[in-house]
C-alpha cells in the first residue's frame, strides 16, 4: 500500500509540474500576442514532447534525449519538414521565453528543405469541380477559396461583415502572421454567395456547421475529395491546391508577382516565387529545340 501512494503522489507531482510548464508556456504565447491556431499547434507539440521525456522516467532532459526524441519524430512518426521545424520551434521556446534559459545546441539544426512543386488545378479543373458540386454551400465555399486566394482557414473564419460588395473586397482579418489584408471580390463569388445566404441564412460565420458555429475544415477537405473525385481528377490536390491554383492562374496571366504577393498575404518575395516554377506564362513563349525536327 505504501508503495502504490508513493508511486501515486509522484506521478500526480509529475503531472501538476507538466500542467505548470503548458500552463505558462501558453500564457507566454498569449503574452506576445501570437495567433490562436500557433499557440494550439505549438502546445501540442510541446506536449508530446514532454510525455515522451516522461515516459523516459529522466530527472533532467540532456541534449542527447532532446536530439533522441527528434530522431524519433523523423524516423518513427515520420513527421514532415514543416512539422519536424514546430517541433523544434516549440522546445527553443520552452526553453527561452518559458524557462528563461538558453536553447539547447541540439536544437541549432539546419533542417533541409524538400523541394516540392504544389499541386496546381486547371482553370478547365476548376471548372469541373465547381460544375459536379451540386451542394450550394460547398459549391460557394469552393469558388470563393479559388476566386480570392485564401487559405483553409480564412475562408472558415469569414464573416459576414468581412464581404464589402460595395468595394468588391473581402477583408481578412487576421490571417496568417495576424497580419489584416484586403483581397478582390469577384462577381460571380458574390452571385453564388447571394443564392447560397438567401438558402442557408448564416448567422455569424459565412459557412457553419450543421449544430451553428464554424464550419469543420476536416469537413471541408472531405467535401473537396469527394468533388475532386466526382469530376474525375487524379491530381492529388487540397483546398490548399485552389490557392495554388489562383496565384499560378494570376502569373499565367502575366500579373506582377509582387502584386501576387500581397493578394495571398505573403510575408518574404521568396514564398511567392514559388509559383513561377509551375506558371506556363514563361514557359509558353519559350519554343523547345525539338519543333524542329522532322518525324
Amino acid at each position: 500500500m505504501l508503495n502504490f501512494l508513493s508511486f501515486t503522489t509522484k506521478y500526480i507531482e509529475l503531472n501538476m509540474k507538466k500542467q505548470e510548464i503548458v500552463d505558462s508556456f501558453i500564457a507566454t504565447l498569449e503574452i506576445e500576442n501570437y495567433s490562436q491556431q500557433t499557440i494550439k499547434s505549438y502546445t501540442s507539440a510541446l506536449k508530446l514532447f514532454l510525455q515522451y521525456v516522461q515516459s523516459r522516467k529522466v530527472d533532467k532532459i540532456s541534449d542527447q534525449l532532446i536530439q533522441e526524441y527528434l530522431h524519433y519524430c523523423v524516423k518513427e512518426k515520420r513527421y514532415s519538414f514543416s512539422s519536424m521545424k514546430q517541433v523544434v520551434a516549440s522546445i527553443r521556446y520552452l526553453y527561452v521565453k518559458t524557462l528563461r534559459k538558453k536553447a539547447p545546441e541540439v536544437l541549432n539544426i539546419e533542417m533541409r528543405k524538400p523541394s516540392k512543386l504544389p499541386v496546381v488545378l486547371s482553370k478547365n479543373e476548376i471548372q469541373k469541380i465547381i460544375a459536379v458540386t451540386k451542394n450550394i454551400k460547398h459549391k460557394t465555399m469552393f469558388l470563393l477559396t479559388y476566386s480570392a486566394g485564401l487559405r483553409l482557414g480564412e475562408a472558415l473564419n469569414l464573416r459576414i461583415g468581412d464581404i464589402d460588395s460595395s468595394r468588391m473586397k473581402i477583408h481578412i482579418i487576421t490571417g496568417k502572421g495576424k497580419k489584416d489584408r484586403y483581397v478582390m471580390l469577384s462577381a460571380n463569388a458574390l452571385e453564388l454567395l447571394r443564392k447560397y445566404y438567401r438558402f442557408y441564412k448564416p448567422k455569424d460565420y459565412i459557412f457553419e456547421g450543421q449544430k451553428g458555429g464554424r464550419y469543420s475544415p476536416k469537413s471541408f477537405q472531405s467535401v473537396f475529395k469527394a468533388s475532386l473525385k466526382k469530376a474525375g481528377i487524379r491530381k492529388n490536390a487540397t483546398v490548399h491546391s485552389l490557392r495554388h491554383s489562383f496565384a499560378t492562374h494570376l502569373l499565367d496571366a502575366g500579373n506582377d508577382i509582387r502584386y501576387i504577393q500581397e493578394l495571398l498575404g505573403h510575408k518574404r518575395l521568396e514564398t511567392t516565387q514559388i509559383y513561377t516554377q509551375v506558371s506556363s506564362y514563361s514557359l509558353n513563349r519559350i519554343k523547345s529545340p525539338a519543333e524542329d525536327i522532322d518525324i
